[in-house]
């Protein structure tokens, strides 16, 4: 077989097993990732090298490897963007953590955030306590999104705080 054709095809078999992977092992969005996940991989990247250009260790064989991946990657995109069924395999839906300051202890539980990590999100948000909380989404990104009410004014505020540690969830 060509060597290029080679290195295309391997590739595009390592990046096919690493999205189910990630998926399977309930990693779907990267800003979730934490530092242990971080470093697995780049553990990953490392051990799949060789997987993709083989013997082939020259420049043109990395570029090979490396557009291979941007369009299977772009092209998993579009997929997911015009078929919300496909979408969904690789991507949870949001949660509702809290709807009219009560909060959804199953949620919490199956999407493993604490009342503790739920309150220290609230109060990012520069909301007192869960009663004057709306509405509070994890979203698919792991962010979570605060709406909160005004009781004096009786206004409604939407906040939403990019977190510098996401929380995982499947």
């Amino acid at each position: 077989m060509n060597a290029l054709l080679d290195i295309s095809v391997r590739s595009l078999c390592v990046y096919l097993f690493i999205v189910i992977g990630i998926r399977v092992f309930g990693k779907n969005q990267l800003s979730q990732l934490n530092t242990g996940d971080v470093v697995l991989l780049l553990l990953i990247s490392n051990a799949v090298q060789n997987a993709m250009v083989g013997e082939n260790i020259t420049l043109q064989g990395g570029l090979i490897a490396a557009l291979v991946l941007f369009v299977a990657n772009f092209i998993l995109k579009r997929i997911m963007f015009y078929n919300r069924s496909f979408a969904s395999l690789l991507e949870s839906e949001p949660v509702i953590l809290i709807r009219d300051g009560k909060t959804d202890e199953v949620s919490l539980r199956r999407v493993k955030i604490t009342k503790e990590e739920l309150m220290e999100a609230i109060r990012e948000h520069g909301v007192e306590s869960i009663d004057l909380v709306k509405l509070s989404v994890l979203e698919v990104d792991g962010n979570i999104s605060v709406i909160s009410e005004d009781v004096k004014n009786k206004q409604t505020y939407y906040s939403r705080i990019k977190r510098k540690f996401k929380r995982k969830y499947h």
